[in-house]
């Protein structure tokens, strides 16, 4: 198993899926199923935020994952929402439902379901320290504040933003990892790996080697 943690933007979940395709293994993102919770109860309607732990995984429970090989994606009512679990509405509320100690028992125990099934890369927050503290390779993949808000912002843009654009994203992301401190932990075992100037098949060929290593 193979653990990699990190903060928002951080490049932890391609990263970890393209280490998955190059290892011939299943990846599983945390993060994707925190955001299905908030997209379901999104959807589900009713009283606005903040919501009941209870309405939460009311929702959630029309939440479900279709894997493929190394594909890993969460469904709403059978149907793949991929496109929308980046939708401002649901990174504006992830982070309170993320806290919510029975969405995360909820979230942990798909995440424990997929690697019973063999061998794993798992991304998240607190992968390598909570959730998978046996993991075998722990990574802690980390960038400069203005190289992860300029790769959110070109996530959601699609092309590169604009200085007020990047300025925005800075903030929002400041303010998303105050939110998320407390579970945004490295493992004292974990390998860090800085990404700032580091390219993503870089960190792909880093991390595969150490896992190779520890075959």
């Amino acid at each position: 198993m193979i653990a990699i943690d990190g903060p928002a933007a951080s490049g932890k979940s391609s990263t970890a899926l393209h280490v998955a395709r190059a290892l011939g293994i299943l990846h599983a993102d945390s993060g994707a199923l925190y955001r299905a919770a908030t997209l379901a109860r999104i959807r589900a309607g009713g009283p606005p935020p903040p919501w009941s732990e209870q309405s939460v995984l009311d929702a959630a429970q029309a939440v479900s994952v279709a894997s493929e090989a190394s594909r890993f994606e969460p469904c709403i009512g059978g149907v793949r929402v991929a496109g929308d679990l980046h939708s401002p509405a649901v990174t504006a509320h992830v982070s309170a439902v993320a806290k919510m100690p029975r969405v995360r028992e909820w979230v942990n125990a798909h995440m424990r379901s997929c690697a019973a099934r063999g061998a794993i890369v798992v991304d998240g927050r607190d992968m390598g320290t909570a959730v998978f503290p046996e993991a075998q390779l722990k990574v802690f993949l980390d960038a400069h504040p203005t190289e992860r808000a300029r790769r959110r912002s070109f996530q959601n843009l699609e092309r590169a933003p604009t200085d007020e654009e990047l300025a925005a994203e800075a903030r929002a992301l400041s303010t998303r990892d105050e939110k998320d401190a407390t579970q945004t932990r490295q493992a004292p075992d974990a390998i860090v790996i800085d990404t700032t100037h580091v390219t993503q098949a870089e960190q792909v060929s880093q991390i595969v080697a150490l896992a190779k290593k520890m075959r």
